[in-house]
């Protein structure tokens, strides 16, 4: 099937040493010899897929692509971590005629209709999981805040957190006593809405 001046890398990619590339490479191989394809340059790291493409060996595969090259994986997750990190990928090589073959999904993508109603389509899904991720995030905040949850801390405030956190039974013993929260904010060195703040994170009767 490889034709002249056509180029066909196979790309394997695990995230971590404790995992490993045969199982990519015998499905790569046993795909390869049922399509009659002869894989010319094998690539293979161990990195996150969080990680850009352009920062990886995928990257320089990308930047070495020609019309009619031909990118193998075992399955469209080893090109990226997320739906839109893939599409950019899917994209920038459709763009360039170069066909994506993805073992597992069983996916060609090249320059055809069928290749470009798919595209539309993974585009689509990765447009509404970035809304729904959006959406979800604004609901997960307003929830917190309906409920009085304070999100984030004041400027400084870790510090003086762990200052209180180390001294938690004498604060204890003060409240006990009835001190007020202005002499114990002195005795502790630390501002009256810190205070508040950590008597009611901590769930400490003011």
């Amino acid at each position: 099937m490889n034709g002249k001046n056509i180029t066909i890398y196979a790309y394997i990619r695990v995230s971590s040493d404790k995992q490993t590339v045969e199982n990519q490479r015998f499905e790569i191989e046993r795909f390869s010899s049922n399509k009659n394809i002869v894989v010319d340059r094998w690539i293979s790291e161990t990195v996150s897929g969080v990680k850009r493409a352009s920062d990886r060996k995928l990257g320089k595969i990308l930047r070495r692509l020609r019309r009619g090259d031909i990118v193998i994986v075992s399955e469209l997750s080893r090109l990226g971590r997320s739906l839109m990190q893939i599409m950019e990928i899917l994209n920038f090589c459709m763009e360039r005629d170069v066909r994506v073959m993805s073992v597992k999904e069983n996916y060609e993508f090249g320059d055809d209709i069928n290749s470009k109603v798919l595209a539309f389509a993974f585009g689509l899904s990765a447009e509404i999981e970035r809304k729904l991720i959006s959406q979800r995030t604004k609901e997960a905040l307003y929830m917190r805040r309906s409920k009085g949850i304070v999100l984030g801390r004041p400027k400084g405030s870790k510090s003086a957190f762990l200052k209180l956190s180390a001294r938690s039974k004498e604060l204890r013993l003060c409240l006990e006593s009835g001190i007020s929260k202005v002499e114990i904010s002195r005795r502790f060195s630390v501002s009256r809405s810190t205070l508040n703040l950590y008597l009611r994170n901590n769930h400490c009767a003011a």
